[in-house]
């Protein structure tokens, strides 16, 4: 498949503008936390974890994942399930506590981002945003709109990082949730979600025009293939670089975005749940004192 994406070219396969922007972040991070030698420098494992999230948004945003993205549905929501489920986590984890609590600082901003970050709001907030995004008439008008699709995708990275603040948030002051509440909180996403998913793996009928030959589908190869290259090529719909029906691949997105989703959320959930276990088998309730008395 990845050959037959060779017609569109370098640009529109690798992004090299999207490149050069992944270069400069690393930089900047660089400067900024990893070349100070003061007690504000970032250890291993935030350094690991910033350049791990900018290394997994070059491959979902500018690799020919994107490209695909906007050929089949499925390479769509294997790109949101990264791009919402785990990208946010390790940026979060890779900037220092004393970054993030200058953000929450900010005086106009700080009352916006803990009213945003209580729990119940951010399970709301972006659950509803990202099945929102997914009604068929809003899908396809992103598909086929640069400032729309850049909007909307913002918008819901935006909630992606608010719906896992409460989880991995750094400052203390703010993990407030108890590991049973913070199990909860991951479970209640996951059936959030499940609509969405629901309605796109179970319709019998295909529910997105911008993946059908007859619809959006060069409006949306526009987003990221140069208007030069796409109109010199004969394109007579996504078939030609898909090895499944459009129904079938749509179905088949939805059950990628749901499987990836358990998957990262399971992982969340025994992070949490094992060492909280654990740390409750450590602790040895003390002999009545019937029984103490009964052995003097």
């Amino acid at each position: 498949m990845l050959e037959d994406l060779q017609i569109f070219g370098f640009r529109a396969l690798w992004s090299p503008y999207y490149a050069l922007f992944i270069v400069a972040s690393a930089l900047v991070y660089y400067a900024i936390f990893i070349k100070r030698k003061d007690s504000k420098q970032v250890n291993i494992q935030q350094i690991l974890f910033f350049y791990g999230g900018l290394l997994l948004l070059y491959v979902i945003k500018g690799s020919p994942i994107d490209l695909l993205s906007h050929i089949m549905f499925t390479a769509h929501m294997i790109q949101m399930a990264l791009y919402y489920l785990l990208f946010p986590i390790l940026i979060i984890k890779g900037m220092p506590i004393w970054f993030w609590r200058k953000v929450f600082e900010v005086p106009v901003l700080k009352q916006i981002l803990k009213l945003l970050t209580k729990p119940l709001i951010a399970l709301l907030l972006f659950n509803g945003t990202f099945s929102f995004y997914h009604i068929p008439v809003i899908f396809d008008f992103a598909k086929a709109n640069d400032i729309a699709h850049a909007s909307i995708s913002l918008t819901i990275l935006f909630t992606a990082f608010i719906v896992w603040w409460p989880i991995f948030t750094p400052l203390k002051e703010m993990d407030t949730m108890s590991p049973l509440l913070k199990i909860g909180y991951i479970a209640a996403n996951g059936i959030l979600i499940t609509p969405a998913c629901a309605l796109i793996i179970f319709s019998t009928d295909t529910i997105y025009t911008t993946y059908g030959a007859t619809g959006g589908w060069i409006q949306a190869l526009a987003l990221c293939v140069p208007g030069d290259v796409l109109s010199g090529l004969s394109l007579s719909g996504p078939e030609m670089f898909s090895p499944i029906g459009v129904l079938e691949d749509q179905q088949l997105g939805g059950i990628v975005m749901k499987i990836t989703q358990e998957i990262i959320y399971g992982a969340i959930l025994a992070r949490i749940f094992f060492p909280w276990f654990r740390s409750g088998a450590d602790k040895i309730d003390p002999l009545p004192e019937n029984h103490q008395a009964e052995q003097i």
